[in-house]
């Protein structure tokens, strides 16, 4: 297999487009991508023409305008090529305006009050930034996908795309007012670059069928723990299963065919969980990646006769998944502005950006902790390897002391290079990074980027993104209107170093994030602890975070007001989901179970006794299982109620809060006597897969 000539093979991008467009044609295209220039209509029409003509020798017979809407997944309506003609036959056509532009029905997708149910006019508008590429299916179908914006027909923005790409706008205007205040006068463009890696899990087909929460809710509701969890860590980076080595051979070719540069794969910590990173790229092109990943690894792992769960915490008492997000800053002319360089403390760029950032994230706290919030992040922060609901910055000792002797006016230090001696003969010395790398910092730093690891393995990158960069320009507008005001640009930077230390220092720690002494330091130092979905999307009801958004032209007030009320929706809608699957699966898988094994018991019991037999043994296990059944079925009752008590509530806030403070709770007590009853009915009638079969068979 010749990886060269696989990837990209999908993928209209620029080595595709220099083959295929006329010189002028391709030349315009550039400018538009490149400076953003507007794309002439007749531009476009060769543009189309040509995208056509490449993607129907490939084997295509529809296109696509491929969006992101507020479900956080994507959406697609497949429109073929053909055109009639008098004669009664059909040619293919496809024009500029069908690329540049779409209108897909609307009136289906959460919108937050944006607009009505019968307003069914939606827009979709092609991101040109983003390449066009080819999606295949098991059916032998090719269809060609036009990355786009949705947004509605007064102009609001319906995705997750368009205020991505705002952000991206925003953060690149205010980083140039810094660069040029700071005697940079080459850069024209700077562009926030993001790796996603994604974290997920593998389940045999065959067990994922019978397991009713898996199907609905992606997590399983029910399951007592195995004999074996991940506590003898054999799991982390092992020898990957055969099976497994195939599903993720077959994944790399895929992706490798669409241009997404499926780089690392690896065991993870739990039993039957995985990784996959990719290289870096621009945000929003890496948001679509991440997307087309998602959708990718489950169409694959089926083709194994395999399910791929991508749910933050499919399984209870093991770790989580995340999505490692490493955000970085570069300009158009090779600069990564997070790059330290050998001497930090004399990098005046560097030092200014990571002053931005670290005033960024603790005056924004609340908002980047809101940026992953939905009801699996619920269960994954603050469990085993994932970070705190607490939002802090690791910096390392070398960047720490740096920052701290800046603030004092003190000379900066530096230890400089060191080697390590392994003490093995045949084995060079080898370089020292000047500090440790922190697995449990929410947000890191690792060299020249930042890793923000709170976000959850279902989410779509693009809202989190959104909301860094966003606050990261806040960050540098208020800094580049002090550099430029000031007569010496060198000795501001010092003041807004010590600034910086002074005012937001608190939100930098470099110790062990899981600890619970970090959780009282953090209550001390007034750091925000925000542990559910439901109080931190509180902050996008705010004024001043509004008019953040609203200043830097990334979402208007009523934008952010409706991701606010479709956010609080889903959340509650997952709980019911939860909740009325946990219904169903008691009501007609456990409880039958159980009674048969309570009948077996009584029987064995009563013949026993008649033959006059010791049965010491069935009757406290008799009395114990149906202890529990009595148990269970009144908090089924409760859960119920509780349920329809909830649904009832009309206000979105309000109806959120019911489902975490009334629904969850008892559903988490349910839990605990099916789970219970689980370790004590045989397995021949225990009518669901095990964790063990879950985890471990595959």
């Amino acid at each position: 297999m010749d990886i060269t000539k696989i990837f990209g093979s999908n993928v209209f991008n620029i080595k595709t487009m220099k083959e295929v467009l006329p010189k002028d044609t391709y030349k315009a295209l550039m400018q538009t991508l490149t400076r953003g220039t507007p794309l002439k209509i007749e531009v476009a029409d060769v543009v189309a023409n040509a995208m056509k003509d490449w993607a129907i020798e490939k084997g295509a017979t529809h296109y696509t305008h491929w969006f992101q809407p507020l479900t956080g997944s994507t959406a697609e309506k497949h429109d073929s090529f053909i055109s009639p003609t008098e004669e009664g036959w059909v040619i293919m056509e496809f024009s500029g305006k069908q690329l540049i532009q779409g209108e897909p029905d609307a009136s289906s997708f959460p919108s937050g009050g944006l607009r009505a149910t019968f307003e069914a006019r939606g827009y979709t508008a092609w991101d040109c930034t983003s390449p066009a590429f080819l999606k295949e299916d098991s059916a032998g179908n090719v269809t060609l996908c036009i990355p786009t914006a949705f947004y509605s027909y007064n102009g609001h923005a319906l995705d997750k795309k368009t205020p991505l790409l705002r952000s991206m706008t925003a953060l690149s205007k205010q980083a140039l007012r810094v660069l040029k205040a700071l005697g940079n006068t080459t850069s024209t463009k700077v562009t926030s670059t993001v790796g996603p890696e994604q974290e997920y899990f593998l389940v045999d087909k065959s067990y994922f069928s019978r397991r009713l929460d898996l199907l609905l809710c992606g997590r399983t509701i029910f399951g007592a723990p195995p004999p074996k969890g991940q506590e003898l860590e054999d799991h982390y980076f092992g020898a990957i299963k055969d099976r497994v080595s195939m599903f993720m051979k077959d994944l790399d070719v895929e992706l490798w065919k669409m241009g997404i540069s499926s780089k690392t794969k690896h065991n993870e910590v739990a039993p039957g969980q995985f990784e996959m990173a990719p290289i870096f790229n621009t945000t929003n092109i890496a948001a679509d990646h991440n997307q087309l990943v998602m959708e990718t690894m489950q169409k694959v792992a089926l083709r194994h006769d395999l399910v791929c769960l991508l749910y933050e915490k499919p399984f209870q008492g093991v770790n989580g998944s995340g999505k490692h997000n490493n955000w970085s800053l570069g300009t158009d002319d090779g600069m990564n502005l997070l790059e330290p360089g050998h001497t930090p403390h004399e990098n005046l760029v560097f030092l200014v950006f990571l002053s931005a950032l670290i005033q960024a994230v603790d005056t924004h706290a609340v908002a980047l902790r809101a940026s992953i919030a939905n009801s699996g992040n619920d269960h994954r922060l603050g469990a085993n390897e994932a970070p705190p609901a607490i939002v802090s910055i690791f910096l390392g000792d070398e960047l720490t002391h740096i920052m701290d002797r800046i603030s004092r006016d003190e000379a900066v230090d530096l230890k400089g290079k060191t080697f390590m001696t392994l003490g093995v003969d045949t084995m060079p010395d080898l370089p020292k990074d000047n500090t440790d790398r922190n697995r449990t910092s929410p947000f890191a730093f690792t060299g020249n980027k930042f890793e923000f690891r709170m976000v959850g393995s279902s989410s779509s990158i693009s809202w989190p993104n959104t909301v860094l960069n966003t606050i990261a320009a806040e960050a540098l507008d208020q800094i580049a209107t002090r550099l430029e005001s000031a007569e010496d640009a060198t000795s501001e930077v010092a003041r807004i170093v010590k600034d910086v230390v002074r005012k937001h220092g608190r939100i930098i720690f470099n110790g062990d994030n899981y600890s619970q002494d970090w959780v009282k330091e953090a209550a001390g130092r007034g750091l925000p602890n925000i542990t559910s979905t439901v109080e931190a999307l509180q902050c996008w009801h705010r004024a001043d975070i509004a008019e953040i958004f609203e200043r830097h032209g990334v979402l208007d007030r009523e934008e952010l007001e409706s991701r606010y009320e479709i956010f609080l929706e889903q959340y509650a809608k997952q709980i019911n989901v939860e909740a009325m699957t946990a219904l169903d699966m008691v009501n007609t898988l456990y409880i039958p179970s159980v009674l048969e094994f309570v009948r077996t018991l009584a029987e064995a019991a009563a013949h026993l006794k008649s033959i006059g037999a010791s049965f010491a043994v069935q009757k406290p296990l008799l009395e114990k299982v149906s202890g529990l059944l009595q148990s269970a079925t009144g908090k089924l009752e409760k859960l119920e109620a509780e349920t329809y008590k909830a649904l009832s509530v009309e206000h979105a806030c309000e109806k959120a809060e019911a489902y975490r403070d009334q629904v969850f709770p008892v559903l988490q007590e349910l839990r605990e006597d099916i789970d219970a009853l689980e370790t004590m009915v045989p397995r021949a009638l225990w009518p669901v897969p095990t964790y063990a079969d879950l985890l471990f068979r595959i």
